[in-house]
Formats: C-alpha cells, sequence, structure tokens
C-alpha cells in the first residue's frame, strides 16, 4: 500500500512539472506570437510606405517625405549610439535625440493621415502640405546638424589619435637607431684631418 501511494506522489509531482512546462511553453509562445505580429505590422507598414512612394501625385510625395525623415531620423541615431559607445562626452543629446525622434513620429503620423487622404480624395489641401514640407525641412535641417556636429568630434579625436601615433612612432624609430659609436666619430675625424694634410701644398 506503501508503494502505490509513493508511486501515485511520483506521477503527480511529474504531471504538475509538465503542466508548468507546458504553461511556460505556452505562454512564451503567445509573447513571441505577439512580438512576431507587432513586427509584421511595422513591416507592412514600411512595404506599403514604398510601394506608394513610387506613385506619382501629392500622395506619393509625401510617401517619400515620409521615407526621407525615418531615413534622416535613424543615421542620427546610429550616429549618436557610435559616439556614445566610443565614449563621447555627449552632453544632453541623446535626450535632444529622444525628443527630436517623437516628434518625427508625431509628423510622420501626419504625413501618412495626409497621403491617405490625398489618395482618397481628389481635393488638394496646399496650406497643409506646405506647412508639412516646412516640418519635414525643419526636422530633417535638425538631424543634419546633429550628425555634422558629431561628424565633426569624430574628425577632431581621429586628428588627435593620429598626432599621437605619429609622435609614439618618431619616438619609436628614434630609440630604434643605432647610437653613434664614439670611436667611429674619431676615425672619422682622423682621415678628415689625414686627407686636408694631404690635400696642404
Amino acid at each position: 500500500m506503501a508503494e502505490i501511494s509513493e508511486f501515485l506522489v511520483v506521477v503527480l509531482v511529474i504531471l504538475a512539472f509538465l503542466l508548468l512546462l507546458g504553461g511556460v511553453g505556452l505562454y512564451l509562445l503567445i509573447k513571441l506570437g505577439k512580438k512576431a505580429a507587432v513586427k509584421a505590422r511595422q513591416a507592412t507598414t514600411r512595404l506599403t510606405t514604398h510601394v506608394n512612394a513610387m506613385g506619382t501625385g501629392d500622395a506619393a510625395e509625401v510617401e517619400r517625405l515620409r521615407l526621407d525623415l525615418r531615413r534622416e531620423v535613424s543615421l542620427t541615431r546610429q550616429a549618436i549610439e557610435h559616439a556614445q559607445r566610443q565614449g563621447w562626452g555627449l552632453g544632453d543629446l541623446p535626450r535632444l535625440m529622444a525628443d527630436l525622434t517623437v516628434q518625427a513620429d508625431v509628423h510622420d503620423g501626419q504625413l501618412g493621415m495626409y497621403a491617405q487622404q490625398r489618395r482618397l480624395s481628389s481635393f488638394v489641401d496646399h496650406v497643409t502640405l506646405d506647412r508639412l514640407r516646412e516640418h519635414q525641412a525643419k526636422l530633417t535641417a535638425m538631424c543634419a546638424r546633429i550628425r555634422a556636429d558629431l561628424l565633426g568630434d569624430q574628425v577632431h579625436h581621429t586628428s588627435t589619435g593620429i598626432a599621437d601615433l605619429t609622435s609614439r612612432t618618431d619616438l619609436e624609430i628614434e630609440a630604434r637607431r643605432r647610437a653613434p659609436d664614439p670611436l667611429d666619430q674619431i676615425d672619422e675625424l682622423y682621415r678628415r684631418t689625414m686627407e686636408e694634410r694631404k690635400d696642404l701644398p
């Protein structure tokens, strides 16, 4: 009787463990499924933007503005991340980039709405389009200025590093040169003196 109860306890423990593993596996599958759905939605949105940008007219132009803005923000973010990895002092630039990214996302949404409305309606709102272009120009100019500043810092850091390497190379080459032998110098002076005496009448 005791053996049967022990056997049942072992079976129940194994079943509980399997249920726990199944629950964890199901949780992970649901979590991965949600992430995959979000990624698929983002990829679909990007693909749709690229396809719509290939057309003509105001809607296609606005889609191209969206692509340009995304590229500018992405390049600027990469430049800042590179500078952070290098350990440069960036001040409040990362926070500024976060704010700029939020504003760019808002602008991207506005561009998307305008492009959608423009595709569905023949009415053209030139005032709003001009303001969207103006905002686009300001945002892309900010991104370009940040990247130019970071590139200037990078060139400065590189020139400092190159100057340091140059001086170290000069010192190493100088240290590797064989010091002149004093006896060789004395022999050279003696040889010159003898040649000068021969030349005298």
